[in-house]
């Protein structure tokens, strides 16, 4: 029998595929059905009022679904699991598993009044949490499926002795507070012409939603050297979606730290993944402690931008230990651990 999943989505890109990977960890377990409901709060019901509600005896999950985030209970589906990531999901996430009476799992950082006892379980990329019993840290979760992107079994480790041939390079743009300035932008094109040049490296490129035109521009100019850049996939006419295409034949990602997305997602794949960081940069105490989770594990490392050069990215290629397993498999095992009832195999 199938597991039916209600899947609470706010409009973030980066919040609704970290609860696609947990589904697709799921599926690693069992058949799932899913059910997107889309989260838009009314923006006259403020959170202070919310997370009081939630607490209250005279809580009722139908009247709050309805009032603060226009959800008709009473036509939600038959459900096994409520699965979301972000604030925005949160108190839905509540109402929901409350209502049907059925178990939840949030992503993320919980909001101050929001417990770990008001779900199921909460899956942490933090390590803080690694003693909770309601918590799994985890990376981040992801969709992406190193084993259908063709990644080889063993991932090879680069650096001084060993160079990509081919490498991937994935451009945000700015996004507080981190900055980027043109001639940072300047300077990360150049560099990748100077790995061309020495390693004999050819750049798969991309750019995203953020990507200033000019810098769009800049790279379509650099790329008519097909000795630099082999291929440039523009966000303004491709769309989003292309991440796989890149991560199925690059040894290697460089990417602009401004998101934490890409980086996480190049991880998942089991790929040496070095951030690239502007001079004016810094993170909120949550997501410096991800940053932190993912570079003790030695997962990635960052170089400024002003410091860029053949030797210091072979230098940190060397640091570099990606992921021996494919951590879809790592947190369907961790699940059924901790949801064994509703993730064993048979009905």
């Amino acid at each position: 029998m199938p597991r039916k999943v209600i899947l609470l989505s706010d409009t973030r890109p980066g919040h609704y595929h970290v609860s696609e990977g947990v589904i697709a960890a799921i599926k690693r377990l069992r058949p799932v059905e899913v059910t997107r409901i889309e989260v838009k709060r009314k923006w006259i019901v403020p959170t202070r009022w919310l997370r009081r509600r939630i607490n209250a005896k005279s809580f009722f999950p139908p009247r709050m679904l309805r009032m603060a985030y226009r959800i008709d209970a009473y036509a939600l589906p038959k459900a096994d699991l409520v699965v979301s990531t972000g604030g925005e999901t949160l108190m839905p996430n509540i109402c929901v598993s409350r209502f049907l009476g059925i178990p939840s799992i949030i992503c993320g950082a919980l909001l101050r009044g929001l417990g770990p006892e008001n779900f199921t379980l909460t899956i942490s990329s933090y390590g803080r949490d690694a003693g909770s019993p309601r918590h799994v840290v985890a990376l981040k979760p992801s969709s992406i499926d190193s084993a259908t992107l063709g990644r080889p079994a063993i991932v090879p480790r680069y650096g001084a002795d060993r160079h990509p041939l081919l490498a991937g390079l994935l451009i945000g743009g700015n996004a507080y507070p981190l900055r980027y300035r043109r001639h940072e932008w300047e300077r990360l094109l150049g560099f990748i012409a100077d790995i061309a040049k020495a390693w004999g490296t050819r750049w798969l490129v991309s750019t995203s939603r953020r990507t200033p035109n000019y810098v769009a521009d800049m790279i379509a100019a650099t790329a008519k050297d097909e000795s630099v850049i082999a291929r440039f996939i523009d966000y303004r006419s491709a769309g989003p979606g292309t991440l796989p295409e890149i991560f199925a034949k690059a040894e290697i990602i460089v990417c602009t730290e401004d998101s934490t997305t890409m980086i996480s997602e190049a991880v998942s794949a089991r790929l040496p993944v070095v951030g690239v960081r502007p001079a004016a940069h810094g993170f909120k105490d949550e997501e410096q402690a991800y940053r932190d989770f993912l570079l003790s594990n030695n997962w990635c490392r960052v170089l400024p931008i002003a410091e860029l050069s053949p030797e210091a990215l072979s230098r940190a290629l060397g640091e570099i230990e990606p992921l021996k397993e494919n951590p879809l498999d790592i947190l369907a095992t961790k699940l059924k651990d901790r949801l064994p009832q509703l993730l064993s195999a048979g009905d």
